[in-house]
């Protein structure tokens, strides 16, 4: 009944739809949002690994700092930390850099730095960097404390040991989650339309205030969410495959190989 009342309801008016698939606009709007999502997740995925290591440092002072800055950023919603970056320059009149309370080597305006693009990066990358950083920290604690102990007997050095021995095994306990909010960040993006970044909702909303077609732009909308989270999905699953080799005795098959299994045809590759 569902299906039915999608492809017979006249409102939804997929001619529209079709139009509108691959507008111009749209794809820009794509673009913009692949852009966000890339640049916000590779800030969250370093600063995160970062502050994991912080937090299970044996300095109080490191290790503090990195509990202050999970717990502020995973306790304030996204919308308002991206309202915040965004009208920061309205507090801001100048941006130095310099001798702390002497003079200046550089300074600018900050409405020249932190742009809307800027301000949306800011907030979703630096809240990502909260939640990576759990994330990465429950990675890291799942690697057996023996395997420390076996790298420092080999004479190899801290970070020798973090690089070589630890994060590598803690990848298999750090991808799926990260896939995840990935995907979650690809569709968290779509709350810089209030700041007006133009990515593929606001690009939508631009066009439906124009078209007074809202319902199909966002059903647009969707079908590119739609299609790039699946992509996303594919690519993550590929990824845990490569991560779990060591820890099973036969890696899971492929769609293809298990395709080609049912179907019987030849031998899976």
């Amino acid at each position: 009944m569902l299906g039915h009342f999608a492809l017979t309801n006249k409102q939804l008016k997929w001619s529209v739809v079709g139009k509108y698939l691959f507008d111009p606009s749209i794809l820009h709007g794509i673009r913009i949002t692949l852009e966000l999502t890339i640049v916000a997740m590779f800030l969250g995925i370093v600063l995160g690994v970062l502050l994991a290591v912080m937090r299970l440092s044996k300095n109080p002072i490191v290790a503090g700092f990195g509990w202050i800055y999970v717990w502020f950023f995973r306790g304030t919603p996204v919308l308002v930390q991206l309202l915040f970056w965004f009208n920061l320059p309205a507090i801001v009149r100048v941006l130095s850099l310099g001798v702390p309370f002497g003079p200046s080597w550089f300074q600018t305006d900050p409405k020249t730095i932190i742009t809307a693009f800027v301000a949306a990066t800011l907030g979703l990358g630096l809240n990502e960097a909260a939640y990576m950083a759990e994330i990465a920290r429950a990675g890291l604690l799942s690697v057996d404390e023996g395997q420390r102990e076996a790298a420092e007997a080999l004479g190899m050095s801290t970070t020798q040991t973090m690089r070589r021995i630890v994060l590598p095994q803690a990848m298999r306990v750090i991808v799926p989650p990260t896939g995840n909010e990935t995907i979650s960040m690809l569709k968290t993006t779509s709350l810089v339309s209030v700041i007006g970044v133009a990515e593929l909702l606001y690009t939508a909303q631009i066009i439906y205030a124009r078209t007074y077609q809202t319902i199909p732009l966002l059903i647009v909308a969707s079908l590119w969410y739609l299609f790039i989270t699946s992509v996303l999905t594919v690519g993550q699953y590929y990824v845990e495959r490569y991560y779990a080799r060591g820890s099973v005795r036969n890696l899971p098959a492929t769609p293809i190989q298990k395709l080609r299994k049912r179907l019987g045809i030849g031998a899976a590759l």
